[in-house]
């Protein structure tokens, strides 16, 4: 097995960690546990930086192009408007 396919399945192996660990802490009711599971995953968060950046730097990935300010900005606009929205419709059930 070559350093790149390694690398790549480290990270792949990684990302789907910190999917079964939000997963899992998202459905804890468990304080001392959900303590332990968010120390892990933000383990495996840091991980998976340093692995892409070594990644990035050997040229096994290549992130996609920056987004534009005006991307951003329109973005942030969308999901501003869909919380708003989501409060509001929350804010109606609790009354």
């Amino acid at each position: 097995m070559q350093e790149r396919d390694i690398v790549n399945d480290l990270l792949v192996g990684t990302k789907a960690s910190i999917n079964s660990y939000t997963t899992a802490i998202q459905e804890c009711s468990n304080q001392q546990l959900r303590t332990t599971l968010q120390t892990l995953r933000d383990e495996a968060e840091q991980m998976q930086y340093q692995l892409f950046q070594i990644a990035e730097q050997k040229g096994y990935y290549t992130p996609a192009p920056a987004a534009s300010t005006n991307d951003i900005n329109s973005i942030k606009t969308t999901l501003s408007s869909a919380v708003n929205s989501a409060n509001s419709k929350s804010n109606n059930f609790s009354s």
